[in-house]
């Protein structure tokens, strides 16, 4: 009888752990400044992030070039990223924003919609995102993805994958308004244009 009890207890603990590491936008409804998805991803946008393992290692780090158009109804979103290993990707985002002022979102690696909730200075989206891996396969993980507006106009952003409840990393970003990583992706075009030129020795 005592084993029992002290099962529950632990278990009850457990619980308490995990309640509190669940966040709220709520919790962020006085955050200054409002973030206003739309009106921020409106024109030019960079970025700069890492992907990081569960163990919190640096496994990848990328920049985005990011250029957005709102005509009134849905937000257009084109993110150019070049990875450190020379990768690039494309996505294109189709946002919109609902009566009650969330948000909903498709991109072509999006499993189903994506849907964001703002609250102050906060905005929250969740999705299931196609992750494609190194040798051509994909998996599908959730992403609880966290966006945060800071005065002078950066947008940081933490964004947690798991697989079946299980955390299998996190991804960091840092977002700035203007056109500042266009040189670095002029600069890996040459690079490869030169690779292309050059014949290789045997």
């Amino acid at each position: 009888m005592k084993l029992n009890r002290k099962f529950y207890v632990v278990f009850a603990c457990m619980l308490a752990l995990i309640g509190c590491d669940t966040m709220n936008t709520e919790a962020f409804s006085n955050g200054k400044p409002k973030f206003v998805l739309e009106k921020y991803f409106d024109g030019d946008t960079s970025a700069w992030g890492i992907v990081e393992d569960r163990f919190g290692n640096v496994k990848r780090q990328f920049i985005v070039d990011i250029n957005g158009v709102w005509d009134g109804d849905t937000l257009i979103l084109k993110e150019d990223f070049l990875f450190d290993d020379g990768e690039k990707s494309f996505r294109e985002w189709k946002i919109t924003k609902n009566a009650d002022g969330t948000y909903k979102g498709t991109a072509d690696d999006v499993i189903g919609v994506a849907k964001g909730v703002a609250s102050g200075n906060t905005l929250n989206w969740s999705y299931v995102l196609d992750l494609k891996l190194s040798d051509s396969s994909s998996i599908r993980v959730k992403l609880d993805d966290w966006m945060f507006l800071q005065p002078g106009g950066v947008l940081l952003n933490k964004a947690k994958m798991s697989k079946f409840g299980i955390t299998l990393g996190q991804i960091l970003i840092s977002f700035s308004k203007g056109e500042k990583n266009k040189k670095h992706f002029d600069l890996a075009n040459e690079v490869k244009s030169v690779e292309g030129a050059v014949p290789a020795v045997r």
